[in-house]
């Protein structure tokens, strides 16, 4: 698709191959699944190299926070791919009987699924998996700002897939765009809320749904009775993953005033022990993605007094994991979502305070509590509304193959991961099947004095 590019002549395709009716069948389904793990297995080294030649990752994070994560996806989807595409009987009012209902899943028909550039292979591969398992044919548009992951993905998916099928759409913004102005029965977006809206937007001319995996400011909550050495090192193993890009990535930390010293004290020594003295040298410690994000993450550091790292060099796109005290609720690096390896730290004296003030922002991806006490545990659970929760660590909560993945409001619409992701690409379609053996006169016209009678008939059958 690198020569020649017509969106029309390409969505045209996909549809007509989703007209045969091939990709309804669940064996057949099965089949392609298995056609991509094993093209996966065979680019797991050019996977691994374009994540390290385009962000910096380390073989190790590569490898455990991209590939292992898809190809634990895509085992829990063929493991299970029958149990969801079987129809579901579920309960019909005694006054319909004999009738039956059920749920029937089908595929949507043509996905578009636009991917973002800091996890550049994980966030394409991990939903084309339920929209194949559902039975849809996809075109996939990655980031161009992650080109050699980008070259990858359209090498190995154009090897297992007829472009019919799966299709990938490598270019800058200008593809995306022709793309957004055909009709698709579903997109499927992750990326910041910009252009999100943009996305949004062009789906609702066509009336198209659509999920929608954004970001925001996801807290960290500290409080008094937290373990602070567990709390910093998980903490920081969370942030500073993929040097702070990551949408559920800890964006700021939230602790209490009688343990802030100590929980400081305690991040800049888990530093040191993961990073070494000078990070830049670290293998295990990735790049910015651009210049472009690099010159505004570094006007960040202006905003608060440094207490751990603060160190860039522009020629590397390296900024080293930083700490930041001092910063004001209104300040730019608290009032929009950093996506870099910036921790500004605040204190708070009452849990209940910090409650109220995340509830008049804008509901987060993600919210970390650390506390002991099952009783706050519960009050937070309660009282706030984010997209998903972890409590007593960060990240983790998206590994459950069971556990639905997707933001809320500003941070975003739509779930998935496992069965989350099955039903969303499918189309949950409602049957009723009546049996001819009976066929109560009451329903039909003249209805004359029936009223008082179809009182009585509900009051007892309903």
């Amino acid at each position: 698709m690198k020569e020649h590019f017509n969106a029309d002549e390409l969505i045209q395709r996909q549809r007509d191959y989703f007209e045969s009716g091939i990709t309804k069948n669940i064996s057949w389904r099965i089949q392609k699944l298995r056609a991509l793990k094993w093209s996966l297995l065979l680019e797991e080294k050019a996977i691994v190299n374009a994540l390290n030649n385009d962000l910096g990752k380390s073989n190790f994070e590569a490898f455990a926070t991209e590939f292992s994560f898809v190809a634990q996806e895509l085992d829990h989807a063929l493991k299970n791919i029958r149990r969801w595409t079987r129809p579901k009987r579920v309960a019909t009012p005694l006054a319909h009987h004999p009738a039956a209902s059920f749920i029937y899943p089908e595929p949507c028909g043509i996905t578009l699924i636009i991917g973002p550039w800091n996890y550049p292979f994980q966030l394409m591969i991990a939903p084309l998996i339920p929209a194949i398992a559902a039975g849809n044919c996809a075109i996939l548009k990655p980031s161009e700002l992650a080109p050699r992951t980008s070259a990858v993905l359209a090498q190995l998916l154009s090897r297992s897939f007829d472009p019919g099928h799966v299709a990938v759409v490598e270019g800058g913004p200008e593809k995306t765009q022709a793309l957004l102005r055909i009709k698709f029965d579903y997109i499927f977006f992750t990326g910041g809320n910009r252009v999100g809206q943009i996305v949004m937007e062009a789906a609702a001319k066509n009336c198209t749904p659509l999920t929608l995996e954004l970001g925001g400011k996801s807290p960290a909550i500290i409080d008094w009775d937290a373990d602070i050495r567990s709390a910093a090192r998980r903490i920081i193993w969370g942030k500073f993953i993929n040097a702070g890009q990551t949408c559920i990535a800890p964006d700021h930390v939230l602790v209490h005033q009688s343990v802030k010293k100590k929980f400081v004290d305690a991040m800049k020594s888990e530093i040191e022990d993961f990073y070494g003295k000078d990070p830049s040298k670290s293998p295990d410690y990735g790049r910015i993605i651009n210049d472009k994000h690099f010159d505004r993450l570094v006007r960040y550091l202006e905003e608060g007094r440094v207490v751990v790292g603060g160190e860039v060099k522009r020629e590397e796109r390296y900024i080293a994991p930083t700490v930041l005290d001092e910063v004001s609720r209104e300040s730019t690096v608290m009032t929009e979502e950093i996506f870099g390896p910036i921790l500004p730290v605040l204190e708070y004296v009452r849990l209940e305070d910090v409650i109220s003030d995340l509830r008049r922002r804008e509901k987060p991806l993600a919210l970390y509590f650390f506390s002991k006490s099952g009783d706050k545990q519960k009050k937070v659970l309660r009282d706030t509304t984010s997209g998903g929760v972890a409590i007593n660590n960060v990240i983790l909560q998206i590994t459950p193959r069971e556990l639905p993945f997707g933001g809320v409001g500003y941070s975003g619409m739509g779930k998935y991961h496992g069965k989350a992701g099955f039903d969303t690409f499918s189309n949950s379609k409602g049957v009723y099947r009546q049996r001819w053996l009976i066929d109560l006169p009451l329903k039909y016209p003249p209805y004359g004095d029936k009223l008082r009678w179809m009182k009585r008939f509900f009051r007892w059958f309903a």
